[in-house]
């Protein structure tokens, strides 16, 4: 039995190495295993795409795995920055994917949901979605004409899959969870929501954990798709902006914890679906997944632009960190480090323990900074991002220059003591 049993644990131990997914488990607590860059000591190297990189790396084997806004997916030589290949698809990728028994999967915008060959990129399965769109609404943000239908320009992410005992999971716009075979791409169940879902799927326990644009957080048995319960946030009929879960959940110690646009972050119950607590975030949108370990809860925020540590058990502020721009992705954890980016193009690594900062990195955007928005200490200026801020148009300029400085939507990963992940200048970085 003995014997048995350690052949069970290597067994285990072996999936685990042969899989990777967005915030490093299905858990999503952004604890990676390496260590990160204590101090910054150079780019080992950087890969230009043919567009705005939103999602993030996934490493397995020695090659990175990314999609760009250029509709292409890429396989990067993790050690010399090389491409390994590349595939053309016809839509921007904003999905971060999984990886596992090699084959990479990810979601387009054009509702496809593709299965890769690790090893040469070739397609080996297809499922059709019913197709992908940005969350909109009629008076979206206030924005004028109020009677028309806006998109909402700051929703960029689409759901990244994770994968569960020969399952792969993920969200789409339709409002569906679809869960496929992983192998093979057979529906083996959905289940409908109320509204676009580009959060990404959390999995503990049997349990899929996944928010939708309806205001719901629901858990559902993984094997069925049966409802196990479903947590209401909080709701803006009228402007659409203090509504929606943009964010993934992360569950540690039988907790769920997530972020949300209506301006909190959330710990609940993984049981029963009961709040723990919410922390007020001044109505500012905690679009980014936490992070999560040692009783801390990390993740950042939109307007208020403070990088957030809590504290797991009952919500309290531990520090706040000024990141001097929006903060839309997530953290990751090293040993005695946090990494996060920001609109305004800097990769901050701070001290877990007090937030001081240890070092920054600003992506060629940001040194570059083409528009000049942005003042010295990273700080955009107002004037110059967008002229009243009152309609679509100035909001879609206002992204237009944030992209222009090489903003870091992306989420970091550690790997082997370096850093990777994207920046909307087009680059992949890998740094030490």
């Amino acid at each position: 039995m003995r014997y048995a049993s350690l052949i069970v644990a290597i067994l285990f131990a072996q999936a685990a190495l042969a899989q990777t997914t967005f915030h490093g488990t299905n858990a999503r607590t952004g604890v990676f295993d390496s260590a990160g860059p204590t101090a910054f000591n150079g780019v080992q190297w950087r890969f230009k795409t043919g567009g705005p990189v939103i999602a993030s790396p996934a490493i397995s084997q020695g090659v990175v795995f990314i999609g760009s806004s250029d509709g292409s997916f890429y396989a990067i030589d993790q050690r010399s920055g090389q491409q390994k290949w590349k595939v053309a698809l016809t839509e921007p990728i904003s999905s971060s994917a999984a990886i596992g028994d090699g084959l990479v999967y990810f979601l387009t915008y054009d509702g496809i949901f593709y299965a890769l060959s690790t090893e040469s990129g070739q397609i080996k399965w297809r499922f059709a979605t019913g197709g992908e769109r940005r969350f909109e609404a009629k008076g979206m943000h206030g924005m004028t004409p109020e009677t028309q239908l806006i998109a909402d320009p700051m929703d960029v992410f689409l759901s990244s899959p994770a994968l569960d005992h020969g399952r792969v999971i993920f969200g789409s716009s339709d409002g569906h969870i679809y869960t496929l075979n992983a192998a093979s791409g057979v529906l083996l169940w959905s289940f409908e929501t109320g509204g676009v879902v580009h959060a990404s799927p959390a999995i503990a326990g049997g349990t899929v954990y996944i928010g939708s644009w309806d205001s719901y957080l629901y858990a559902l048995d993984a094997e069925t798709g049966l409802q196990k319960w479903r947590f209401k946030s909080g709701e803006d009929p009228v402007n659409h902006n203090q509504e929606g879960f943009q964010s993934s959940p992360a569950v540690a110690d039988g907790t769920v914890y997530v972020g949300c646009r209506d301006g909190h972050v959330y710990a609940i119950d993984a049981q029963t679906g009961k709040k723990k607590w919410d922390y007020s975030t001044s109505q500012s949108w905690v679009n980014g997944t936490p992070a999560v370990r040692g009783g801390i809860v990390y993740v950042g925020t939109s307007d208020t632009h403070k990088f957030l540590a809590l504290d797991a058990r009952n919500g309290r502020l531990r520090y706040a960190v000024d990141a001097h721009a929006l903060v839309f992705g997530s953290a990751a954890l090293g040993a005695n480090l946090i990494y996060i980016g920001a609109f305004n193009g800097r990769l901050y690594a701070l001290d877990v323990a007090s937030g001081e900062l240890a070092w920054q990195f600003q992506t060629d955007g940001a040194a570059a900074d083409p528009l000049k928005v942005l003042a010295a200490d990273g700080d955009f200026s107002k004037a110059a991002l967008a002229p009243t801020f009152d309609n679509f148009m100035d909001m879609t300029v206002h992204l237009y220059k944030t992209f222009s400085v090489g903003a870091i939507f992306s989420s970091p990963v550690i790997d082997q003591g370096s850093l990777y992940f994207g920046s909307t200048d087009g680059n992949l970085y890998a740094i030490h």
